[in-house]
């Protein structure tokens, strides 16, 4: 396991997912200062268990882990990977109440539907566990 106390941001993401995986990579050209540690949960060597969480936890929408340990879901994500980079004032029109509950609602419906929208359903199973947009708060490691 890396040790994320150097980055502002260690971002778990799917690195199986074509669009996942090209918005990663816009990121990493982006982040000239290293300011974002990024982790793809589909590597063979990637281990759930060592962060606390399992597989279908991660896939079910993106997951960061801050330095101290805080644990981000879904925008939230999004918005920190893209704040590090030097979009902030964007990041602060995103927490406006109308748009932020608009994001929340799309990321939500995405990240469902995700692995039918990149042909990636496996034996006829298209969907993830998501649970309700409400419930993708920050959480605390060891709380």
């Amino acid at each position: 396991m890396s040790n994320p106390s150097t980055h502002e941001v260690e971002v778990f993401y799917d690195g199986g997912c074509p669009l996942c995986v090209r918005e990663i990579a816009l990121l990493r050209r982006w982040d000239r200062n290293g300011r974002i540690l990024f982790t793809d949960i589909e590597a063979p060597e990637f281990r759930p268990a060592s962060y606390g969480k399992t597989h279908d936890e991660l896939m079910a929408q993106m997951h960061a882990r801050l330095p101290d340990g805080t644990w981000l879901r879904g925008v939230e994500v999004f918005r920190r990977m893209y704040a590090a980079v030097g979009f902030r004032s964007l990041v602060a029109v995103s927490r406006l109440p109308l748009i932020s509950q608009a994001l929340d609602a799309g990321y939500w419906l995405f990240a469902k539907n995700r692995l039918r929208l990149t042909g990636r359903c496996q034996s006829g199973v298209c969907k993830v566990s998501m649970p309700a947009p409400e419930a993708a708060k920050t959480t605390t490691a060891g709380r």
